[in-house]
């Protein structure tokens, strides 16, 4: 396992790295959600690196990464990853993002589709309207701190029976919500709040599969098959789950993950 860094060329952000995994083994890229870091995979780590050569990195604002001051955008997060491939000399990987890691996704089947194979999207949206409601949220962080929304945004990340049945995992990723730069996770939200993915996604030729969550109201899923009805060939799964439905439903997740990927 190795941890790293490196500066992008654009702007000199240092984006944080980890790869876990055998030497040789085919590369498996994972991006992180909003408001959590790297470690939100760590459910699946064990049984991906087995197979895998398990990349990870922390979305710029995020965890170990820097966190500059001022609205990112998508077209960003997007050229950090294909920096990141260029960093470490890899020509083609495998990708899984969540959340905003799936924005980030739709962005890179789109604009460097042949520096992947296969794509994941889980839990994610082509268009997250409307922008007053991300402008809003920004103020709320900036002004008072990211613990003045972590509760509300637990109750939205996870079903009702996960929140009282599996508090350890819960208050894992509260720490990582609080933890997180407001500075970087307002950055963050401007790039979601200026997407809209809706006109081009259909460009995407890459296999994809779409991870929804059944029960999901930050992305829900009749926005999750949208994304499977607009990329030809995408295949969907739904789990009985909310927003992170890696942590609420981990081997379900990593078993359609190792599915697909083959």
């Amino acid at each position: 396992m190795t941890d790293q860094g490196f500066a992008t060329v654009g702007d000199g952000c240092r984006i944080a790295w980890r790869i876990d995994g055998p030497e040789g083994a085919p590369v498996l890229l994972l991006s992180n959600s909003l408001g959590t870091t790297m470690d939100m995979w760590l459910p699946q780590l064990p049984a991906l690196s087995e197979r895998f050569r398990v990349l990870r990195y922390d979305q710029r604002g995020h965890g170990a990464s820097d966190a500059p001051a001022g609205a990112y955008s998508l077209d960003r997060l997007g050229r950090d990853v294909v920096e990141l491939l260029d960093a470490l000399e890899l020509d083609k990987v495998d990708f899984c993002g969540l959340s905003l890691g799936g924005m980030t996704g739709q962005w890179l089947g789109v604009h460097a589709p042949e520096r992947f194979d296969r794509i994941v999207l889980a839990n994610t949206a082509a268009y997250m309207g409307p922008p007053s409601g991300w402008q809003g949220r920004i103020g709320v962080v900036l002004d008072k701190g990211m613990s003045a929304i972590a509760s509300a945004v637990l109750d939205r990340w996870f079903t009702p029976e996960f929140l009282a049945g599996s508090p350890e995992a819960v208050a894992s990723v509260g720490a990582f919500i609080t933890a997180t730069s407001a500075v970087g996770y307002a950055g963050c939200c401007a790039a979601i709040r200026d997407m809209d993915m809706r006109p081009v996604i259909g460009l995407i030729r890459n296999p994809v599969l779409v991870i929804i969550g059944g029960r999901d109201p930050a992305t829900p899923p009749a926005q999750g098959q949208d994304i499977v009805d607009a990329i030809a060939g995408a295949k969907g799964v739904t789990f009985d789950a909310a927003h992170l439905s890696n942590v609420e439903q981990p081997e379900k997740f990593a078993a359609a993950l190792m599915d697909f990927l083959g």
